[in-house]
């Protein structure tokens, strides 16, 4: 036949291979059902894919804020009676110290009650979040937001693990590691510690408890888009300067839509909540200790019995920190809010902690003695009656979020009472909010970014984020206040911009040294001589 053999050897083989698929595989077409592809004309539509994601995070942080929040009430009165002034009822009828009572029930015992009160709100935001991923929505959002972010020419691939930075920064940097180019990898780190996690969103519930009770999904939701909007003008500004390069191709195999199980939804939101709390909680308790200590301390070593004496430790340190803040509406009065962000650099769970420690010894709430007819059992009753009282006001929060009540506190309570005296409004409450939304990252955060890249991206991220939160906060806080102090608040407005463009053009003129270095090619090459004969 004047063929190979070896053509015709292989040939054989491959219809005896062929034979045997044919008799072992069976081929029946897969069909996607009706109602999915118009499900997906519709989530995956050009137009409207990106308002629905933005409806449908907007109903996470309704859900977390009203539906979690109707549980607080019980998580808090149930654990500050049981932690706090259980225990200090215990250890006075045991005639214990009273530096004693004071470090077991107001400095653990407050710690665990800090730790525990948010744990609804979260815990409502993690259940959410598992509803989407299960359900098949997850991995459609981040088809979506590919075209917006390629429009900016940012990595697609980027968002899939930004969005488990809803969670915590900590697995977002280290999901970076699954993009195969490293400028993409880069880029997604510098990124994801923008988007704002859980910790984060405990802050922003006090403070819309305690600011803003009939609003607080909406300031919220709008603290979350400008997280969203300085990563990606991080991301914009790298790749126009030090982080050249067209994006990767972003290929992403889209689950079956299906009907989520309550039990797996239960279950993945336990385990991101249970290693949530264990890990604020470890850190939450000892900080609101040696907050204590330092606010016992005077500067003279002597031991404070006054709560919120000027002379101790951290009120000094605290107000010699402080006027570096007051551009941003945080005064020398209000130091605790200082002392705040700095125990944030542990990390923002801790925050929440601070404050409520601090304003409670400030606004001389806290007492080492035991509340005069203590009841357990009533106090766990009026706790367990404040479920169905507040999810009674769920349905009109729902239907009208705009004045919707957060079941919480009442400001004239407590330290929602102490915090709106001390701040500048709503004003100086959402410039302090800006700042801690986008300020330096946590401690697991930047050791996180530390292992996936070279130092100095880790000390450019930790900047360029408190640059950013400093400017942001500025700029708000004078632009809403220019009435004012028209002048001053204008100055302010002018530096911060041009702060800002100088930033940019250090790093464009840095961008442009390291590409000469990397790429101009030596005046003079030199090549080996080649050694006997022959051309």
């Amino acid at each position: 036949m004047g063929e190979d053999a070896d053509i015709l050897l292989a040939d054989a083989r491959y219809r005896w291979v062929q034979a045997i698929i044919e008799q072992c595989v069976d081929h029946t077409a897969v069909t996607i059902p009706k109602w999915t592809t118009r499900l997906d004309n519709v989530v995956l539509h050009r137009v409207l894919g990106i308002p629905l994601f933005l409806v449908v995070m907007y109903l996470m942080f309704l859900f977390s804020i009203n539906v979690g929040g109707a549980f607080q009430d019980f998580f808090d009165i149930s654990s500050e009676t049981i932690f706090v002034s259980g225990l200090a009822t215990a250890l006075n009828a045991l005639q214990a110290p009273g530096w004693l009572i004071a470090l077991l029930a107001n400095g653990i015992g407050k710690g665990i009650n800090t730790t525990i009160t948010f744990v609804p709100v979260i815990g409502a935001m993690f259940l959410f979040l598992a509803l989407l991923e299960d359900s098949g929505y997850m991995a459609r959002a981040a088809f979506v937001v590919d075209r917006g972010m390629r429009a900016l020419g940012l990595p697609g691939k980027a968002f899939v693990p930004m969005i488990v930075g809803f969670g915590c920064n900590v697995p977002a940097v280290m999901g970076a590691r699954t993009l195969e180019h490293k400028r993409d990898r880069i880029l997604t780190i510098m990124m994801s510690p923008f988007m704002s996690c859980g910790a984060r969103l405990a802050i922003f519930a006090v403070f819309a408890a305690a600011f803003f009770p009939n609003s607080g999904q909406n300031i919220v939701f709008a603290l979350y888009l400008v997280g969203i909007g300085m990563a990606l003008l991080t991301g914009l500004v790298l790749r126009k300067t030090l982080l050249h390069g067209e994006p990767s191709p972003f290929v992403l195999e889209l689950p079956p839509y299906h009907v989520p199980h309550v039990r797996t939804l239960l279950l993945h939101a336990w385990q991101r909540l249970k290693g949530f709390v264990f890990r604020a909680g470890r850190l939450i308790i000892p900080i609101c200790m040696l907050i204590g200590a330092l606010n016992a301390i005077n500067l003279d070593g002597t031991l404070s019995l006054v709560d919120g004496d000027m002379n101790s430790l951290l009120s000094s340190l605290g107000r010699w920190v402080t006027p570096i803040f007051a551009p941003m509406g945080i005064y020398a009065d209000n130091w605790p809010a200082t002392v705040g962000l700095v125990t944030g650099i542990l990390a923002k769970e801790v925050v929440v902690g601070s404050l409520n420690t601090l304003y409670s010894q400030v606004g001389h709430l806290t007492s080492i003695a035991p509340v005069d007819g203590f009841q357990l059992w009533t106090s766990l009753v009026e706790a367990a009656r404040s479920i169905p009282a507040n999810l009674s006001q769920l349905g009109g929060a729902l239907a009208n979020p705009l004045v919707a009540e957060a079941p919480i506190h009442s400001l004239d309570q407590g330290v929602y009472g102490v915090m709106y005296r001390y701040f500048d409004g709503k004003i100086g409450a959402f410039a302090y909010l800006l700042f801690v939304l986008l300020y330096f990252p946590c401690i697991s955060t930047t050791a996180a970014m530390l292992r996936e890249l070279h130092r100095g991206w880790a000390i450019f991220s930790i900047c360029w984020m408190t640059g950013i939160a400093y400017g942001a906060s500025v700029f708000f806080y004078q632009a809403a206040t220019w009435s004012r102090h028209p002048l001053s608040s204008s100055l302010w407005l002018s530096g911060v911009g041009a702060a800002f463009a100088v930033t940019i053009w250090a790093i464009r003129w840095v961008a442009t040294q390291q590409f000469q270095v990397t790429f101009t090619v030596p005046p003079t090459l030199t090549l080996p001589h080649k050694t006997g004969g022959g051309n």
